[in-house]
């Protein structure tokens, strides 16, 4: 329940339309015993007396038939104690009160179906307000949280989540109100009046309630677990389908369609199995509690039978009041069994959006000491060490960078060049040591306020679905079209953005897919040199580009670099041989420090990595 009530906890956001809601739901309920009461009225007093002068008319017609005058001063008297069928005044009198009782019963029916109208206009507003913070704080939820929690989470699973479990949890905030409260009100109210009208038969019509709720308890008691596999294997095959069409190039480069199609309907089949098992036990529950209501109407047909021969004060009325009403009280307790199976799964829902929100964010998202501005650059490691899931990734890494120097990072693959620019950003925390920027602890500084200062190019360049001024505008929110197409010249890209179909306003697909890899790489080189921030990161920037691109950019950066500190991790010597310090790692240490020239006289480790790499490159001579 504690997930449930935490759901519902979503109205307390908005008091006014809770209240409001609840208002017209209560005017509603008022409005249902109106009908069955002016049915009773009319039946009592129209129809029944109506039908008690006809007998007495009856009576005084055979009196009249026997001869003597007893019988005839007898038929008198008889006549004389009800008003005469024929007249004006008795046809006006009970035409007056069925035309009042009658109207009273429209205008219940009519303000029953206002207050209901106005009642699913406040909830539909409510419920759109409420799912609309649900998810701006789950998105903002995921914003927040760090990045090895992605690390070990699959991106479909992520997305069933924000696409279909949280329209699982609108549903339980949509129909708790419009089948929940209502239900609930209606059987309070309806259950009062029928108590009131005969509490024998009010009592009888209530006698399946405890069968009811026994048969709920039952069908909940393991139902948790059901819900909770159909939104796991969901979530699997979900993930399994997006990192299919992510990866849908190399299936079918390798013809391996059949085994992924296996590998989908394996899962599939398991969604199926476990929605199948659900849907058993409801079609057991179901009509299950649909015959126990049933059986509500049977036994007010008994009983009010018997207590009309037993008593005849209790009049044949009562069935006109009962069964005119009692539609209102079973029909709400069909409607909780419904919405007891979508609470079930809804619950089960909001267990998985509700883990990711009480996960713990990342350290500073929100808080944090604002980096001063503005920002000269200077940036120190000092004895930094750095574990990946309790496997030693980076020790003791030391070293200093001052404002316009460019740093060059280079080791072998796995060697933890990228894993240190990586605790630069903050994209993981370091276990010891400290790294400053200008004098202050990284540990302690706001991450947005961080990493604004920073600009990061990768050697996976991602462009979002959109624009290329979409993308561009990345970098900074307000630039103009110069400012676009200066930082494009830039990076040597303007000419192939020219001939695009629409240039700036070209889409280029999901990841860039329009784009070849050197042009997605030189669109986010542009994107980094918009941003134009003193700190600046090149993680393999220009691999995916030819060597004629790349001399060209490297001419672009190697201007940028001049003002701006600099961390460059590159395999080629062409970007890295003229960096200020070039760092060798090795297994998460560095080994060896300095320039290319003074690296290539040790025939250590850096030179033996230029000989294996750039063999053919002749600037190992120069």
């Amino acid at each position: 329940m504690k997930t449930i009530r935490r759901i519902f906890s979503y109205y307390g956001r908005y008091p006014k339309l809770a209240i409001a809601q609840l208002l017209c739901a209560i005017l509603m309920t008022v409005m249902l015993p109106v009908f069955p009461e002016m049915s009773g009225r009319i039946y009592e007093e129209v129809i029944a007396s109506h039908a008690e002068i006809e007998k007495t008319e009856y009576i005084a017609k055979k009196l009249e038939s026997k001869e003597g005058n007893s019988n005839l001063a007898a038929a008198e008297s008889v006549r004389g104690l009800v008003a005469d069928v024929e007249s004006d005044a008795y046809k006006s009198e009970n035409a007056r009160k069925v035309l009042l009782y009658t109207c009273i019963a429209l205008a219940a029916f009519f303000g029953r179906d206002l207050f209901n109208c106005l009642r699913i206009f406040i909830n539909n507003v409510f419920e759109q307000k409420a799912i609309f913070d649900l998810r701006s704080e789950l998105y903002s939820k995921l914003q927040r949280l760090p990045l090895k929690w992605f690390d070990s989470k699959r991106t479909g699973d992520i997305m069933t989540r924000v696409a279909e479990d949280i329209p699982a949890m609108e549903r339980l905030l949509i129909d708790g109100v419009e089948q929940g409260l209502i239900a609930v009100l209606q059987i309070i109210g309806v259950s009062a009046f029928l108590i009131w009208k005969d509490p024998v038969l009010g009592f009888t019509a209530l006698a399946p309630l405890p069968l009811l709720a026994i048969g709920a308890t039952i069908y909940t008691r393991n139902a948790r677990d059901r819900h909770r596999d159909v939104k796991k294997y969901t979530g699997e095959m979900n993930a399994l389908l997006s990192d299919n069409i992510a990866g849908v190039n190399q299936i079918k480069s390798y013809a391996a369609e059949a085994d992924e199609l296996k590998r989908f309907n394996k899962l599939s089949n398991k969604v199926q199995h476990t929605t199948l098992k659900v849907m058993k036990y409801w079609a057991l529950y179901s009509p299950s509690m649909s015959f126990v209501n049933s059986l509500g109407y049977v036994l007010v047909l008994g009983v009010g039978g018997y207590r009309i021969i037993t008593d005849p004060s209790v009049g044949t009325e009562i069935y006109l009041y009962f069964f005119t009403i009692m539609w209102a009280l079973y029909e709400p307790i069909s409607k909780l069994h419904g919405l007891n199976q979508m609470a079930l799964s809804s619950k089960a829902a909001a267990e998985r959006v509700f883990e990711i929100l009480d996960t713990d964010d990342e350290i500073h998202a929100d808080d944090g000491e604002i980096l001063p501005q503005p920002v000269r650059g200077e940036v120190c490691f000092d004895q930094v060490s750095f574990s990946y899931d309790e496997i030693p990734t980076l020790h003791n890494i030391s070293l200093k960078a001052m404002p316009g120097q460019t740093i060059a990072l280079v080791g072998s693959t796995g060697a933890g060049k990228s894993t240190l620019v990586n605790l630069l950003t903050r994209f993981y925390e370091y276990d010891s040591g400290s790294i400053t920027i200008d004098g202050y602890e990284l540990n302690t500084l706001n991450k947005p306020s961080l990493r604004s200062n920073i600009a990061y190019v990768t050697q996976d360049s991602f462009l979002f679905n959109g624009s290329v001024r979409e993308n561009l505008l990345l970098g900074k929110r307000d630039a103009t079209d110069e400012e676009l197409w200066r930082a494009l010249d830039a990076a040597n890209a303007s000419q192939f953005i020219k001939e695009l179909p629409s240039h700036l306003d070209t889409n280029v697909g999901e990841r860039g897919v329009k784009l070849s890899g050197g042009e997605k790489q030189r669109v986010s080189i542009a994107r980094a040199l918009l941003k134009n921030q003193p700190i600046l990161i090149l993680d393999e920037a220009t691999a995916s580009v030819d060597s004629k691109t790349e001399k060209l950019i490297q001419d672009a950066l190697d201007n940028l670099m001049n003002t701006r500190t600099a961390f460059v991790i590159a395999h080629r010597l062409s970007t890295i041989k003229n960096a200020d310090i070039i760092h060798v790692l090795d297994r998460g240490r560095i080994i060896e420090s300095g320039t290319h020239a003074s690296l290539i006289q040790q025939n250590g480790k850096y030179a033996e990595l230029s000989k294996q790499s750039f063999l053919n490159d002749s600037s190992l001579n120069e």
